[in-house]
């Protein structure tokens, strides 16, 4: 490990991980609070942070709260004892919520009411609104709520993590003469959380009305004969991380799915409640799941606020929303959807490349369908992360084996949240006797390959894919990624190797082009900084350029500011979280870090190195973590072809680099400002849009 070296005394080189990860939410928000943004995308954003903090705390929280309990003194890389750091956290946690709810209250939703799209309200309903909300409430909602008095016949409820709940005070006696005091209302899975108001009851063409608006207004039908003091809205959310004794499993689907059931009930790390909740509440409720009150978020409107992703998905307002786009069909793979041995004679001419979501996800899609359809082709090998619950590709995978090719499929079973939805893919892909591997104990299989085996003249040829993202059509569409439809046989080879490696057993083979985690990517990208960093020291060019989601890893860390100090010019575009410090004098003044947020996610990790003028380029699907070099199965792959080359640098760097749109400049505390410029505007997602798209 390299050494934590103070900057000014007190201030270490590595940045806090949850602090970067905050700082990435707040650069969300802000695409919220800009209004160049669409309106309900604006909308879309508030919800996308509240899903992301969601996250953070169930497994990030959670993570840190059991470091508290282990190592409450020791100092980790970023300075910070983990009470320290905590502290910290909340904070800034606090401040985030606080102008997300403020952003969505006073600007987002006013506006929106202005265009005819309303959350409806009790305080200015009419008698008519007054009476089909009450018709609502006892006919759909009442008949499924469980209201439970707590008493000693009626403990406390079981609570799902992040599941909606009411508690309600009561007065009064009711008919076995109990006195009434707290109950809890659940609110039902099955429920809505959004429903449609009709147009001639709300008076608008866009009239919607929370269930927790519902329950709130109406819980007295639960009660009757008591008074109802309040009904105050309240979640909590719990520790969602996963453990599976991976030393003493024997059937890692089993264990997993073991270990799924108690998912939504573990250790409680957030409390959210209504505002006006009464202190009292407040404090029993803390009581109840051993929280302290600095674990406590009062939030002025639905403590379920990701639910409102309702809202933007039912309305129908084009002129509210980012203008359509539909990403284009590169050649040759426009006129060759059904034309199966047309692919792969594409594929032999010359490698292509494909850049997510500017150029469609189609010809990923018609190279497994051609493999499926080929008879010349005999077997089919894929990694699986993420691919959804209605999977096109995953059909084509199921249809192949059924028709009798040989399809060796290696499930992932512990991507974090996919975990149930990798379970019925494997069990699926088992019933029809494809050949499915969980990979390797220990190391997550995080690698996206596809290679199909053809027999071609009495041999047998390799056509390979290989991507930075998942095979997933939906966030194909969302998320920013690089592939490479490839014949180049030492390439496709050494995925063999690879895929040998995740089903079988044996010693590790060197591969000819790719790099591989856990063995050879991280050596291999700290050898190339270093490469750079003697150039410069002899008087060369010398850069290094890389995009990616985050920048944690502090070998790598050290090794760039190390290459900063002997004069090498790096850029960096990380997206979300990064524990390096750019900019700082004597340690990274020559290290320019950026983050590009826009109307797409941006999950493509490229690496640059210019090697004396040869350029090397890596496209991968690992980011510079410890989880990814050392923990995960991951591959580096080069891209060779020269016009595909500068295709890559362009598209992940040069625009990237000249956005003054959705950039944001690191400075040297860790803290980011929105690039601004009077130079005319360069909004880098735009420019790739029109330059692969349409």
């Amino acid at each position: 490990m390299p050494s934590i070296v103070p900057l000014n005394g007190d201030q270490p080189t590595l940045l806090n991980r949850e602090l970067s990860l905050l700082k990435f939410n707040e650069r969300v928000l802000a695409m919220a609070d800009y209004a160049t943004t669409p309106l309900i995308e604006r909308l879309r954003y508030v919800c996308i942070v509240s899903s992301n903090l969601d996250e953070f705390f169930e497994i990030r929280i959670s993570s840190l709260k059991e470091q508290m309990a282990r190592n409450a003194n020791v100092v980790g890389p970023d300075g910070y004892k983990p009470t320290e750091a905590f502290e910290r956290i909340q904070v800034a946690a606090r401040g985030l919520i606080e102008r997300q709810y403020h952003l969505l209250t006073t600007e987002i939703l006013p506006a929106l009411a202005k265009e005819g799209i309303t959350l409806s309200d009790p305080h200015h309903w009419t008698d008519e609104q007054r009476m089909w909300a009450h018709n609502v409430f006892m006919r759909d909602v009442m008949p499924l709520l469980t209201p439970i008095g707590l008493d000693p016949a009626h403990p406390f409820p079981r609570v799902f993590n992040k599941s909606l709940n009411f508690i309600v005070s009561l007065s009064g006696e009711d008919a076995f003469r109990r006195q009434g005091q707290i109950a809890i209302v659940q609110a039902p899975r099955a429920l809505p959380r959004v429903m449609r108001v009709p147009p001639e009851i709300s008076g608008v063409q866009h009239g919607f009305i929370l269930l927790s608006t519902l329950i709130s207004e109406f819980v007295g039908e639960l009660f009757p004969g008591l008074e109802v003091g309040g009904c105050y809205q309240w979640r909590v959310t719990r520790n969602s991380d996963l453990f599976v004794d991976e030393e003493e499993i024997t059937n890692l689907r089993l264990a997993l799915q073991g270990e799924l059931s108690q998912r939504n009930f573990g250790a409680a790390v957030r409390l959210e409640v209504d505002h006006v909740m009464p202190q009292k509440l407040i404090n029993f409720l803390q009581q109840e799941f051993s929280l302290e009150p600095h674990d406590t978020y009062r939030v002025n409107g639905p403590v379920n606020l990701s639910r409102l992703m309702q809202v933007c998905s039912a309305v129908d307002r084009p002129d509210l929303q980012f203008s359509e786009y539909r990403p284009k069909v590169p050649e040759p793979f426009a006129h060759l959807h059904n034309d199966p041995a047309g692919v792969f004679d594409a594929i032999s001419v010359k490698d292509h490349l494909l850049h997510h979501p500017y150029q469609s996800f189609q010809p990923v899609l018609d190279f497994l369908i051609a493999a499926a359809r080929d008879p010349d082709v005999v077997a089919i090998k894929q990694t699986i992360y993420r691919t959804g619950e209605d999977s096109e590709l995953m059909a084509v995978l199921l249809a192949a084996a059924k028709a009798g090719k040989e399809v060796t499929v290696v499930v992932e079973l512990m991507a974090r949240f996919d975990e149930q939805t990798n379970i019925n893919w494997a069990a699926r892909l088992e019933e029809v006797g494809a050949h499915v591997s969980y990979g390797v104990v220990g190391h997550k299989t995080h690698a996206k390959m596809a290679l199909v085996l053809r027999r071609e003249k009495g041999h047998i040829r390799r056509y390979g894919h290989l991507g930075t993202g998942n095979y997933h059509v939906r966030t194909s569409r969302l998320y920013t990624d690089f592939g490479l439809l490839t014949a180049n046989q030492r390439m496709c080879e050494d995925m063999d190797k690879v895929f040998s490696l995740l089903t079988g057993l044996g010693a590790r083979r060197p591969l000819k082009l790719l790099l591989q985690s856990p063995f050879t990517l991280h050596d291999t990208v700290v050898e190339f900084i270093r490469q750079e960093a003697e150039n410069a020291r002899a008087g060369k060019k010398a850069r290094v350029m890389a995009k990616m989601n985050s920048l944690l890893e502090p070998r790598v860390i050290d090794e760039l500011y190390k290459a900063s100090q002997a004069g090498v010019k790096v850029d960096l575009v990380i997206r979300g979280a990064c524990a390096l410090r750019a900019g700082v004098p004597g340690l990274s003044e020559n290290i320019r870090l950026r983050s590009i947020v826009g109307r797409y996610l941006e999950h493509s990790r490229v690496f640059y190195f210019h090697a004396n003028g040869e350029e090397k380029v890596y496209l991968s699907s690992a980011d510079w973590m410890d989880r990814n070099f050392f923990r995960r199965v991951e591959v580096g792959f080069p891209i060779l072809d020269k016009a595909l080359k500068k295709r890559v640098i362009t598209e992940a760097f040069t625009w990237a680099l000249r956005d003054n749109v959705l950039a944001w400049r690191a400075q040297p505390d860790g803290s980011y400002l929105r690039v601004k410029s009077r130079a005319s505007r360069i909004n880098m997602q735009e420019k790739l849009m029109a330059l692969l798209g349409h």
